[in-house]
């Protein structure tokens, strides 16, 4: 059965990805004016039976129809100029992630703790518990604090990858041999799914993101019990 919540955009939970559902409402708005109108004017020429032709080949008309879409275009253009300018601003980060993909996996640096890395494989369809949503967890998640500056670093060891979580509003390559920059804000807590979305080899399916954001304190409890663990091991 079909679910009328899954035709929209994935809650927000970035401000970059507010800016950028309320850019697309307002952009929907326009087009949807836009088409109404036009349809409109091309339904009053076929069934009408005394169209003037002098109306048709006006040079007002004519100007109308030039000046109007400029001035739309404007408004929509205003606007998606400065989410640009909002995706692209760089604030000091207080967290480095570097993400690394790999045919068909991702791996996890944090840059300001030593030792501090692991891969994030997909959990096979059989091993799932009940719940789980299937192609899209992973064995290890990657823990983030809210209501914090985070940078990410993306990169490729091998072929490209595009490091992609739709309700944070990311959407960045992975290109082998350099460095992407992607900023971007937890405003709430919660676990949030992506993909690898460039076509990557037989396996670009099966390469899942999962992005877990908790409050400071238990990132920071996190963090400590993984370094342990890892001294142990």
């Amino acid at each position: 059965m079909a679910n009328w919540t899954q035709l929209g955009l994935q809650d927000a939970s970035s401000p970059i990805m507010e800016e950028l559902i309320y850019f697309h409402d307002y952009t929907l708005i326009v087009l949807t004016l836009i088409t109404t109108i036009v349809f409109y004017g091309l339904a009053s020429l076929v069934f009408s039976t005394n169209t003037n032709r002098f109306f048709l080949e006006g040079q007002n008309l004519e100007t109308i129809w030039t000046i109007i879409p400029a001035i739309i275009l404007v408004f929509i253009a205003l606007p998606s100029l400065q989410l640009l300018y909002l995706m692209d601003e760089v604030n000091t980060p207080f967290l480095t992630l570097k993400a690394i993909g790999h045919q068909w996996y991702w791996s996890y640096e944090y840059a300001d703790y030593r030792e501090l890395e692991f891969d994030s494989y997909m959990i096979p369809t059989d091993e799932l518990n009940n719940g789980e949503p299937r192609l899209l967890n992973v064995d290890n998640r990657v823990i983030l604090p809210s209501q914090t500056p985070i940078r990410v670093l993306v990169s490729s060891s091998d072929v490209l990858h595009s490091w992609t979580v739709p309700s944070l509003g990311i959407k960045m390559d992975a290109v082998p041999g350099r460095l992407n920059q992607v900023n971007f804000f937890l405003s709430r807590c919660g676990v949030f799914y992506g993909q690898c979305s460039e076509i990557c080899g037989a396996n670009h399916s099966f390469m899942p993101i999962v992005v877990e954001s908790t409050n400071f304190n238990n990132f920071e409890n996190w963090v400590i019990n993984f370094l342990n663990e890892s001294l142990i091991s």
